[in-house]
Parts: C-alpha cells; structure tokens; sequence
C-alpha cells in the first residue's frame, strides 16, 4: 500500500467490475486516480461502483480504441492497471471484429502510447484462464499450451503477449494475470456477459430459479479483493516484470454444487439443470482448475477468501444496492 502513496495511477475499464474495486483500495492507500472508462452499456461500466470515491478520483470517458487519447492519458503516470476488454465469448463469436479492436488492436495503441509517451510506467495487464482453452490436464498451470476455443481466448492471447514483447523488446515494464471466475460487488448481473455467477445472483434475489448448464463441470473462483491485491503486488513487485502469472481461488466445485451453495446462503431458492445452449456448448472449455503456485512462490500472493464468505459479501452487497445494477 505505501508504494502507491501519491502515485499517479491510470486504470483503463476503470468504472468497471474489477477497476471499481482497485480504485477504492487505491484511494485508501493514497494514489491519485485517473479511471477511463468507455461507458458503453454492454461493457460493465457503472458509475455507481465507485459510490463514495466519487470525488476523490478524476474520470475521463474514452475508448481505448481512440489511440490518441491514449497517448495523452498515459503521460506522468506512474502504473496503468490496464483492465479494459470485451469479456463476453459469446459475444466474440458474434461479432469478431469488435472483440479483435478492444482485446487486441487497442492494446497497441495503450502500448505504442507507453512506449512513446511514458517508457517508465509500469503496467499491469489483466488476462483471462480462456486463453489455455480445454484443459489438457488439472489443475492448469502457466506451462500448459495456449488453445483457446473462442475469438476472445485468441484476441486476449495476442493482447497478452503484445504486453510481454513489448516488455523484452522496448524495456517497457509489463506483466500480465490470468484470472478465473472473479465476483463480488459490483460485478455486472444484469446478464452473462461478464460471468454466470452474475445472472445467478440476479435471478436468486428476484426469486427466480438459478438455471445450470450440464452442471458437471468444475471451476474456481478468486473473491475480487483477492484479485485487487494480486494487481497491486504484481505492479509493486521487480520479480512480476516480464511474468505471466494464474490467479486461482481456495476450492473448486461443480456448478450443481455450487448453485445449491448459493441457495444455502442465500436461505431460499431454486435451480434447475438444463443442456447447454448449442451455440455455447462448442466454447465451453468444461473442468477448470487453476495452479497458482507460481505467483504464490514469487510474490506471495495467494487467495484469503473462501467462497462462502465471499459469496456471502456478494449476496449482501445486491441485496442493499440491486436497483443501480439492473
């Protein structure tokens, strides 16, 4: 926390799910914050996640696309968390192209804009578990093969290795996390876009059935604070420079089990099992699990939340705020 006291910090997706949280843990350490969010309605954005911060954080709505914005916002900053992406597989499918500008082509211009504009910043890149694709084994560590199933796994693939070239070639510090499967507050749960958690909790509070598809695969997930403080270290860390590095989460569950978990917590509700939509089945990656030995090895992070607790925040969180994000 206290590396980051009077810093000038830039965070792109930064009224985001996962930016939203950074920017409160920023303010609380001392950083002076520049959140660039694009606002775009399927994206995440909510100017409602960083409800009580509002005026201590400066917000410039542009598009990461817009690369001469870029080269403006990243002068005399300090770190860039770059979050900003396009999330949804489904949706990659549909419209390539999009995926391909926000995940991939925009992350040169940030990069280019670095390189030319602010060559001692240092950057950390938020990736995704989507770019191993179907796992060849359990759990998957950063050796396994890069296979992704979906435009998104390719797009964020590309956009994660722009960061480590440009890193070994033009000394630019960067570093890169695969997440898996982050929630809590402020994730978006008005549809599946970002994750199924996401529409569970929705459909739980408004006392509906939790709808699981296949049920059988396994997965983990890492509580969003746990995420905010791997960020952190990464970017404050000399060994994070040039590393990619997997987040992972405490337990693993299948999603039948974890629906009645939720249920359980919740103290009512319903799911009920359904086959896969066809047009998600042939992206779906089935068991994943995360090694994250290597960034607990190197850095010492590892998650301190389990999902009970985490969920349990979550549930909390909507039941007090659910008007602002739906």
């Amino acid at each position: 926390m206290q590396a980051f006291e009077n810093s000038r910090v830039l965070v792109t997706g930064g009224l985001g799910f996962i930016g939203a949280n950074l920017a409160h843990r920023l303010v609380s350490a001392g950083a002076r914050v520049m959140l660039v969010d694009s606002l775009i309605p399927e994206y995440g954005g909510n100017l409602f996640n960083i409800s009580g911060i509002e005026n201590r954080v400066a917000i410039n709505i542009s598009d990461v696309r817009d690369e001469h914005a870029m080269r403006y916002l990243v002068q005399k900053q300090d770190y860039l968390f770059n979050l900003a992406g396009q999330t949804s597989h489904l949706d990659s499918m549909h419209d390539p192209y999009t995926d391909l500008e926000i995940n991939s082509r925009a992350q040169l211009y940030i990069l280019e804009a670095c390189r030319y504009n602010n060559p001692g910043i240092r950057i950390v890149f938020a990736s995704t578990r989507q770019v191993y694709g179907t796992p060849q084994y359990l759990p998957v560590d950063e050796k396994h093969a890069l296979r992704p199933v979906d435009v998104n796994g390719i797009n964020k693939v590309s956009g994660e290795q722009y960061h480590l070239l440009y890193n070994n070639v033009y000394d630019l510090w960067s570093c890169a996390l695969r997440l898996t499967n982050t929630y809590g507050p402020c994730m978006r749960i008005k549809d599946t876009r970002q994750t199924f958690l996401g529409i569970w909790i929705r459909k739980l509070l408004e006392g509906e059935a939790i709808e699981v598809w296949g049920g059988e695969q396994l997965r983990d997930f890492t509580y969003v604070d746990d995420v905010v403080t791997a960020i952190m270290m990464a970017a404050t860390n000399e060994k994070a420079r040039g590393q990619v590095f997997n987040l992972g989460g405490l337990e693993r569950f299948n999603l039948g089990e974890l629906a009645r978990l939720i249920i359980h917590v919740n103290g009512s509700g319903d799911c009920v099992v359904r086959s896969f939509p066809q047009d998600r089945q042939k992206i779906d990656i089935g068991d994943y699990y995360a090694d994250f030995a290597l960034i607990r090895d190197t850095l010492g992070w590892q998650p301190q939340i389990g999902f009970t607790e985490g969920i349990e925040k979550t549930l909390d969180y909507y039941r007090r705020h659910l008007t602002h994000y739906i």
